[in-house]
């Protein structure tokens, strides 16, 4: 290779990273990607980003390296400029990182989101936010309900969790539940496609988001982005919808890219404001005056369902919250203890007792979490390992209080209730007003 070509390391976790070299760096003959680097997500390292995918520049593949060697790869592969392509992180985070790369004699860089945002044919809608557990599910799934409404058809894309084999990833379409198993996918993935498969819509996913938006453009009057963490959209929005939460009060001013999605949205959704105190409210609402005085603010409550709520009253029980709001999502809770407490519940019982596995990993990554078990699965033996620790705590009741019923793919040999959430917009503007104006 010419020693022209500016050497690149990108550091990622396993999704905006590759849409990032995708769209910028693939066909650039003035640049040269050395090597990815991965964190955040289990087992993602130490893979290749296939030549099937990297193309014709990297007849190779680009190899995954852990982020833990990033002064290593710098020295060794006389890295020129390392390119930051990942999300939910801390502004202190992120400049730690650019110290280490700066200190290791690199240069240290962002990609311009209207470099990496595709164009498409047909109207898109955007949901993000300023951290993740925020509650974009159940805001993805009350915007589809309004376009439903409106007579559009809608296809959903979301953002990527590819944890497996990249070739067979690069373009997935879920229209029925069997495509779960035949894409082999995580309880992750399962949890953000089956609600919408639950509402008949077509998902697609993958790798590379140019070829999955020309596919789902065949099929949609509307493309809605359900996006991941805090990251930014990959395609352009005509409507850009970005949740904040009254439950962090300031961190829509202190994560990367949440802040960037706070200041560019047009409508910013404040929500669980029936759990959150006036205070917190009021915070992330003076947020928004200095950040982003002329976007549109919905007011927004996110209040939990239990069918045969009073099995809860009086018991020992154990919750099962969404894996990533409470690790890199930071939460200690979620959903699920607000049930519990709600409905009266006797005790919450700490899992970390009887934690097996990589579930005792977590635990000891993420020391913040509460006295509730994150349902991680992103692999075969991190389920095994949550299936475990489940049978194992000594508990009256479990509370699944994850986006899907893990009912379908662990059994659970204790009585279990499930948890629902679902969005409502308190008073006006509402969703239904905003899109119709925007799209109608």
């Amino acid at each position: 290779m010419s020693d022209e070509r500016t050497r690149v390391l990108i550091m990622g976790a396993a999704g905006r990273d590759f849409h990032d070299f995708n769209t910028y760096f693939r066909q650039r003959s003035n640049y040269d990607v050395v090597a990815f680097t991965a964190t955040q997500i289990p087992d993602i390292e130490g893979r290749l980003y296939p030549p099937e995918l990297s193309g014709d520049l990297y007849p190779s593949g680009i190899p995954i390296r852990g982020e833990e060697d990033l002064e290593d790869i710098i020295e060794e592969a006389a890295i020129d400029d390392v390119v930051f392509s990942y999300s939910d992180v801390s502004h202190e985070y992120v400049m730690h990182r650019a110290s280490r790369v700066l200190a290791a004699g690199a240069g240290f860089r962002f990609l311009p989101p209207s470099e990496t945002m595709l164009k498409s044919s047909k109207p898109v809608v955007a949901v993000t936010a300023v951290r993740t557990g925020v509650g974009k599910s159940q805001t993805t799934r009350r915007v589809a309900d309004v376009l439903i409404e409106m007579g559009l058809k809608v296809v959903v894309v979301r953002h990527p969790m590819p944890y497996g084999n990249l070739v067979a990833q690069a373009v997935q379409r879920f229209a029925e539940y069997e495509d779960l198993t035949t894409h082999e996918c995580t309880i992750e993935e399962r949890e953000e496609y089956e609600p919408h498969l639950d509402k008949g819509l077509v998902v697609f996913a993958g790798v590379d988001y140019e070829a999955i938006l020309r596919r789902a453009e065949k099929e949609a009057d509307v493309i809605l982005w359900d996006g991941g963490n805090n990251d930014l959209p990959f395609y352009s929005p005509d409507v850009h919808i970005t949740l904040v939460d009254p439950h962090r009060p300031g961190h829509e001013l202190q994560y990367h890219p949440g802040e960037a999605n706070l200041r560019r949205s047009d409508v910013l959704l404040i929500n669980k404001i029936e759990t959150a105190t006036p205070e917190g409210v009021q915070e992330v609402r003076d947020s928004i005056s200095l950040a982003n005085p002329d976007a549109v603010v919905v007011d927004a409550a996110s209040p939990v369902f239990v069918d045969d709520s009073a099995q809860i009253r009086g018991k020992r029980v154990l919750v099962v919250e969404d894996g990533p709001t409470l690790t890199h999502g930071g939460m200690g809770y979620g959903a699920g203890v607000i049930a519990a407490k709600k409905f009266g519940a006797r005790e919450l019982v700490d899992p970390r007792e009887w934690v097996v596995g990589s579930i005792s990993d977590t635990f000891d990554q993420y020391p913040e979490i509460g006295p509730v078990l994150p349902a991680m699965g992103y692999s075969p033996r991190q389920v095994a390992d949550l299936r475990e620790t489940i049978e194992a705590v000594d508990c009256d009741l479990v509370i699944i209080a994850t986006p899907i019923d893990l009912r379908r793919l662990i059994d659970i040999d204790k009585p279990a209730l499930r948890v629902r959430y679902e969005l409502q917009e308190i008073g006006e503007p509402t969703l239904d007003h905003i899109l119709r104006e925007y799209l109608g």
